[in-house]
Formats: C-alpha cells, structure tokens, sequence
C-alpha cells in the first residue's frame, strides 16, 4: 500500500472544496423533514392556504354566494369576476373558497374516527396476542366486506345531507382498512429489543405504546392520513355531485362540477376553476403523503458525485500497481458538516487493508463510498475513487450497477439483516448468480452449491433449502460472503463481519477470508474495531480518527512501533492480554469521545484526548511520512519515539507518563503498544 501524506483538509490543493471552512456545529433543524422537500411544502401550503381562505371567505369574497348578476351569465374570467360566474351569474370565486371548508373538515373528521378507532385496535391486537387480534381481525373484515357507496347512500336517505354524520360513519368503515394497514406495523414494532427493554424496566402497557410503539408508527400513519385526505375530498365532492349535499344556495364542490358539466358545450370554463382547485387539492394531500414517506428525490440513495470539486484523477497514480486508489476523499451531509476528509490510502491486489478507529470515525461511510451505497443526504462532497484505473466519483447508478456485484462487493456485519427472511436462502442466491454470471437456474444451482462448500458449509443442499431465520449467526454469515462472490468479484468490502459473532466462529470467518484472499487473489477492505482482527488478517492499516487518517502503514509496522498517540492509545485499551502476563485488575482504556462531526478542533483532532497534546497541536499542520509509505498526523512523532523506550504500563490515570515527557497532560492515558504477535 502506498498512503499518501495528508495535508489539513484547509490546505489541500488541487480541490475547491478544501478551502471550505469547516461548517459550525450541526443544529438539528426544527422544521419537519417533509416540509423541507418541494412536495410537502406545496402540498402543506395549498391545504393549508384552502383552508385558512375557505374558513376567513365571509370576511374577503368579493360577492356574496347568491348574489346574482343576470347581465353576466356564463361570463369569462375579467376584472370583475376573477373567476367567471356561473349560470345565475354568481361568482365562481367567492363560491369555491365559500365551500371548501366542508371538504376539508368533513375529510378530517373521517380521519379522526378512522385513526381513534383504528390505530387502538391495532395496538391492542398487537399487545394481547393471538386470541384477541383474531377477534378483531373478524371484526374488521365484516366491515371491509360491506358495499361502502351502498351503505352510505342508505345512511343518507335515513338522515338526509348530513355530510358530517354521513363523513364520521364514512370513518367508521374505513378504520377496518387502518386497523389492518397498521397492526402489521405494530406487531413490527414490538417485536424490537427496545420494546422489550422498556417492559422490562417496568412500563406499563399505556407508557410502551405512547413512548416506544407510537413514534415508530408515526411516519405510517401520517402517510396514510394524508391519502385517506384526498380519498375523503373525492367522496364528499362525489356524493355532492349525485346531489347529496348542501342545498341551495349553499355552494359545493361536487356540486357545482355537475352542474358545469350541464354546459360543458357553450360554456366549458365553468368546468375548469371548481375541477382545477379539486384535484389541485387531492393532488397536495398526495404529495404531503409522499414527502412524509420520505419518497422525495433527496431522499433516494444517491449516487457517488462532486460538489464544486476540481477532478483529482487526472494526476498519475501514486502507485501504478494498486487496483484501489483513494485520494483526499471527503464525504458531507448535504448543506451539513463533513464527515470525512482527506483520506487517501491505495490497495494492491491480494491484499487486505483494514479500517480501524472508534465508533463515529468515519470508517463505515468510508468503506461504503467505495460502492457509492451512501446514506440518503450524505455525499461524497470531494477526493477521488480510481477501481482499476476509473474514477467511480459521479458514476451514475446504472453505471455502478456494472461495478457493483461484478468487481466490488460487500459483507455486511449484521447478516440476519442482509439476508431476506422471505425467501430461501437457494432463491437468493440463485437469482444474482443468474443476473450477474448470465447462466441458467440449473447451473446456477450448482454454482451456488460450489460456494457454500468454498465458505465452508458441509451440507450445502440443506443449507439451500432453508431460510435464513433457520441459520446461526456464523452459518448466515457465511452465506452472506457466498452472496458476495456471486458475482466473482476482485474487491471485497467487509464492514465489521465478524463482530456479532463469537470468538470461535469469528476465528473461523477470518480464517475463511484468509483463505479466499490466499486462493483466488482476491483484495479486501475490512472496517474492524478489534485490533487483534487487523493484526490477524490485514497487511496494511489506516487508522481512521475524527473523519480523518490518524496513522497508516503496514500492519507490522503500524502495530509493532505506532507513532500516533491515538494508534497507541488504541493498543493500550486492547482488552488481549499476552500469555504469560497477568491479567489487570482494571483495564485501559481512552478518556472522551469522539467529537461530532461539525465540532472537530482545528489542528489535531485528537488533542483534546491527547495526555501528550500542548498549544502547537491545535493549529493546521501536514502529515508527515512514517512507516516507508505510510503517514501519521503528529507534530511530536519525533518527540514521541524518542521517549518510546522511558514508558511504563499503567492503567487509567496513572502519573508516571507525564515525567516521562514534557508537556504532558496528566488527565489523559496512553499505553505502551502490545506487539502484533501478542494481539493475533
């Protein structure tokens, strides 16, 4: 590997993102995530524009809804009628927004007895089991089964146009449907480790559903709130429209498109306002729906781009033989703080490079950068990907489907997730196996087989025919690799594979890799926080701190002689003890935390955990070369290595260390590195 030496991310040059400034710290915007997508600001202005003008129409329409103007029937839109007006040379404008705020009450009083009544019932079939959810389920089903356009025309001619008793039995009926649509969600949702904690720290059934349940039902809900909206401003205009609503001269949506429609040929206007704020209204209570789902365009995976970044990858390549080169890569929350900065490190053929650093360091959305599998809102805002010489940075997504699967794949660290519990393990494999290698279900079924045996799984046709919920964790976790080699792929990606698995079957997963790398030259990029997994497999290490590489090298080197105060921090905390030694009554570990991103300190992003740290650390300084290829982000590398040889091992707050150098800071703890054979 050849890691190139990092300049502060305010003085790289060549990118117009490296002079920006690091943003403030992030503050958690209050304004609703749908009311930040253009759909659900239209949608939530026009309903709530209709309603306030419909609501406030006696106090600013120009005429009162039967005034009549004989010598302009039928008129076009002017000066004087805004709108037109009617047949009796009323005028259509004070009409519409006199009677739209029957619509819209009406639809939200069906929505109140649709959610009061449904969203109970679904937390209770969901709570009390088998017996009574049955019950309800029956229940439900009886009212969905009755003719809904029947049963409302009867209700009508027992009680008249009552359209707001006629819209509350109307919400009766529909909560079957939301009873239904979110019992699956609430069954979902219990069904959660959380749900379980808190009735296991002694909530009662009340406090689990409105503090635990509700929340993770509230994006559902909304979204079928929003479409039931609509649904109910179609069924008031349609029943006013048959003539069963207000009489006149008492205007209506509905009916004022019939009759409109009487004069469809001499005068087709009238047709177009009540029509057009109609279905202008219904299409804003379907995109507030869609803005609520989340199914706005800046919430869709996106794919690898710049902003305002000059192309890297014109330079040569640092090292001719790597097949993956990262330079000064930087990914950002859009309009938000960074998350990673200039990471650069390169991949030879058959080698394994691991990510290693706390949680929050940046190495997942590192790794995941490689495959352009980034999170809704986070981009790679800077740097370059070269894959074999191509630059991935702004590949659209049809053209990383050809690299993705094919050349880079990834193993995910949760296999139970990864896989699909609705279908057998045999159907998920077979299909990406016949998408990706072009061969039939016959032969495809055999290729499968041959991977499951290459992963180390004996009785591969049981295996094929069993469904993941059937599987231990390290025999899903082999699947999920035989997955990754569908496509025969030249990288691998592996984001923490082994960390949800015990000590022998994470033993045998690395041996498993170890393998795959040794027999079929394949090249892999492990994010890990366990050290003894990177001494273990890896021939290179970046260590990843604060968004940023802290150190890198080869792993020997890196491991046996660390010149960054982080690196030695992390292998003092290492929990492995060497054979032979004591075991200590306490152990080490780092004081602090990562800081956030948005908040990182100017200069070394360590400093403020750094027992070593003193003024000059917190101003911007380069990298420095260390470890032949390797860099390390440290002024007192120097310093450091000189009193390498004068530290003791002590514990958390240990006072020796701070003789041992100037300046040292007495409220943090570094300890002496482990060597890599004690960590394997």
């Amino acid at each position: 590997m050849s890691v190139q030496p990092v300049t502060d991310v305010s003085s790289v040059a060549g990118s117009e993102v490296a002079t920006e400034p690091v943003p403030p710290v992030a503050r958690r915007s209050r304004v609703p995530g749908f009311l930040r997508r253009p759909g659900g600001v239209f949608g939530a202005a026009w309903l709530a524009f209709v309603l306030a003008a419909s609501v406030t129409a006696s106090l600013w329409r120009p005429y009162e809804v039967d005034q009549q103007d004989l010598a302009n029937r039928l008129a076009l839109p002017s000066g004087t009628h805004w709108l037109g007006t009617d047949a009796l040379g009323r005028d259509i404008l004070s009409r519409i927004f006199t009677a739209g705020s029957l619509p819209l009450l009406a639809s939200v009083l069906m929505l109140v007895v649709a959610f009061g009544l449904g969203l109970p019932l679904a937390l209770v079939a969901a709570e009390r089991g088998r017996r009574v959810e049955g019950v309800i389920s029956r229940v439900t089903e009886t009212l969905m089964a009755l003719p809904l356009i029947i049963l409302l025309l009867a209700v009508i001619g027992a009680i008249g146009n009552k359209l707001y008793a006629v819209m509350a039995i109307l919400g009766v009926l529909i909560s079957a449907a939301v009873y239904r649509v979110l019992l699956g969600v609430a069954k979902s949702v219990r069904q959660r480790l959380y749900v379980d904690a808190a009735r296991v720290n002694g909530l009662g059934s009340l406090r689990v559903n409105l503090l635990h349940v509700l929340p993770s039902m509230a994006r559902v809900a909304a979204v079928q709130a929003a479409q039931l909206f609509g649904i109910g401003l179609l069924m008031v205009a349609g029943l006013a429209f048959l003539g069963f609503g207000p009489g006149e001269p008492q205007p209506s949506w509905g009916f004022m498109i019939q009759d409109a429609s009487t004069h469809i040929y001499d005068a087709p206007w009238l047709m177009v306002p009540t029509g057009l704020i109609l279905a202008i209204t219904v299409v804003a209570a379907n995109e507030l729906a869609d803005a609520i789902a989340g199914k706005g365009k800046d919430e869709k995976r996106r794919p690898l781009r710049r902003r305002r970044v000059v192309a890297s990858s014109e330079a040569p390549p640092a090292d001719p033989t790597a097949v993956l080169e990262v330079r000064d890569l930087c990914v950002a929350v859009d309009d938000g703080p960074q998350l990673v900065t200039g990471v650069s490190f390169s991949l030879r053929a058959g080698q394994v490079l691991g990510l290693v650093g706390e949680s929050g360091c940046g190495k997942t959305m590192t790794a995941r950068s490689l495959l352009g599998l980034l999170p809704g809102g986070v981009s790679v805002s800077g740097g370059s990907i070269l894959w074999q010489g191509r630059e991935l940075v702004g590949m659209s997504d049809p053209q990383l489907n050809a690299v993705r699967g094919r050349e880079i794949a990834m193993i995910s660290q949760e296999p139970m997730v990864a896989l699909d519990p609705m279908f057998s393990i045999a159907y998920q494999l077979i299909q990406p196996i016949r998408r990706l290698r072009g061969v039939g279900r016959a032969e495809a079924r055999t290729i499968a087989a041959e991977l499951l045996g290459q992963v180390g799984i004996v009785d591969a046709q049981r295996v094929l025919s069993s469904y993941p919920h059937q599987l231990s964790g390290g025999m899903a976790q082999r699947v999920c690799i035989a997955l990754a080699l569908t496509g025969e792929p030249e990288l691998l990606v592996a984001d923490e594979p082994t960390t949800a698995l015990d000590v022998t079957v994470q033993a045998e997963i690395l041996s498993l890799l170890r393998s795959l790398v040794r027999d079929t030259g394949l090249s892999v990029v492990i994010v890990s926080h366990d050290l003894g997994v990177v001494a273990d497999i890896c021939d290179e290490v970046v260590v990843m701190y604060a968004g940023e590489v802290a150190e890198s090298g080869t792993a020997a080197a890196v491991l046996d002689d660390p010149a960054h105060p982080y690196t030695m921090a992390l292998l003092g905390a290492n929990p492995h003890v060497p054979e032979g030694e004591p075991v200590p009554l306490r152990l080490a570990s780092i004081p602090g935390t990562v800081p956030p991103p948005g908040s990182w300190p100017t200069g070394c992003r360590f400093a403020t955990r750094c027992r070593f740290a003193r003024e000059q650390c917190t101003v911007p300084f380069v990298s420095l070369a260390a470890h032949g290829d390797g860099s390390v982000r440290c002024i007192r590398v120097e310093e450091l290595a000189r009193h390498h040889a004068t530290w003791d091992a002590e514990a958390v707050g240990a006072e020796t260390a701070p003789d041992a150098m100037p300046d040292a800071r007495p409220d943090a703890t570094v300890e002496p590195a482990p060597t890599a054979g004690a960590l394997s």
